[in-house]
Parts: structure tokens; sequence; C-alpha cells
């Protein structure tokens, strides 16, 4: 591949995941996973989130309450509380790691082996931090569907529905793995990086070679 098309197919994954990462922190802390609306009171909104639950209301007043105990909450509320939080952190440890490696980096010292295998380590990292974001996201939204299909459920009784932030959850998730792919196809399609079978030509190549000078 071509050092400048490397270049920008590196700082292009990089910004996808820098996106992604945003967005998965803003999922991680806005009280909107899933909402209620009464229609005893329409003019107020429930929602909540892994943090704290929050009463909207039309007039602009917005009264939010942290939860008071992590047992208290749903079980995949609390589980995804503990993959969204980690899947934050291995998302800016990747990015960090990541930036180490670009091409575009001048460090002194650095050998072009030890940046591919930055970009290849913040690259599998990134892939494990959007994945630890997709799981719950995905589960909390099937559960509330689920509820909300639920035909043992009295008709009258409100049904929560899907919030803004599993969206969020969802873009930030799938830009951070599509922000690591890129990388690591960098590190694939380089030009001088070669396959097990194209080594093992070359050295071929290069016996043959010594053979002849030798004769």
């Amino acid at each position: 591949m071509d050092l400048v098309h490397r270049h920008r197919l590196q700082l292009f994954g990089l910004l996808l995941s820098v996106i992604g990462w945003i967005l998965t922190g803003t999922c991680n802390y806005l009280p909107d996973w899933k909402n209620l609306g009464l229609d005893l009171n329409e003019l107020e909104l429930w929602t909540m989130g892994l943090w704290q639950t929050c009463v909207v209301q039309d007039i602009g007043g917005t009264q939010c309450k942290d939860f008071d105990s992590f047992l208290a909450l749903p079980i995949e509320f609390r589980i995804s509380r503990i993959l969204v939080s980690t899947s934050n952190g291995l998302g800016l440890l990747s990015l960090v790691i990541s930036s180490l490696g670009l091409d575009c980096l001048k460090i002194e010292d650095t050998e072009q082996k030890l940046k591919k295998q930055l970009i290849l380590l913040g690259g599998i990292l990134m892939w494990i931090a959007g994945v630890l974001v997709l799981v719950p996201v995905s589960w909390v939204a099937y559960t509330i569907i689920q509820e909300f299909w639920d035909e043992v459920i009295p008709e009258i009784v409100p049904r929560w529905e899907i919030g803004d932030a599993l969206f969020s959850g969802w873009f930030g998730g799938f830009f951070i793995i599509l922000g690591g792919s890129l990388l690591l196809l960098t590190i694939f399609l380089s030009s001088d990086h070669r396959l097990p079978e194209q080594y093992t030509m070359a050295d071929m190549q290069d016996n043959h070679q010594q053979v002849e000078t030798g004769n």
C-alpha cells in the first residue's frame, strides 16, 4: 500500500474510533437508556440510565436522582454498567496505543516493527471495546422490547421504551470496531508486510542465488 494512503487510512480509522469512544462515553452517562411516558400525566417523561433516573417535564425542568444501591438495579443494568465502563477504559487505552503507532508520528529510536505492533494491539483493543458496549446495549434493548410486547402485563400498565442512549451506544460501538478494522487493515496491506508463503519463496530464491554464487 502506498505510504500516503496508509497514513490517511490510519488517521481516518483513528478518527472513527475517537468518535465512537465519545459516543460510548455519552451512552454510559446519559440517563436515557429507556423512557416511560404516563398517559395520566403527559407533561412528564420518566427516563432511566445506568447511573440515575430522571423526570423530564415539558415546561423545561428536569429532576434526576442517583441510584441508592448498585444491587437494587435490574441485572441487565448492573452488568451493563460494568461492561460499558470497561469499554470506555479500554477504548481510551486503545486510542493512546494506536496514536503512538501512527506512521505520521516520529519518535526517536522507534522501529517500524514496533509501530506495527502498537497498531495491532490498539486495533484488537478497539474490537474488544466495541463488543463490550454492543452486547449490553443490545441486551437492554431486547429486554425492553420483550417486556413491551409481553401479553401477561395488562394494557393499562405503562411500558418502557427504547431511549436515545442505546442508539448512541450502537453507533459508538460500530464506529470503534470499524476504526479498529481500518487500523488493522493498514498492517496487512502494507507494502513491507509479507505472508508466510511469501517469506518462504523469498528464502528459496536467496538460497538459490547463494548456491549459484558458490558455483
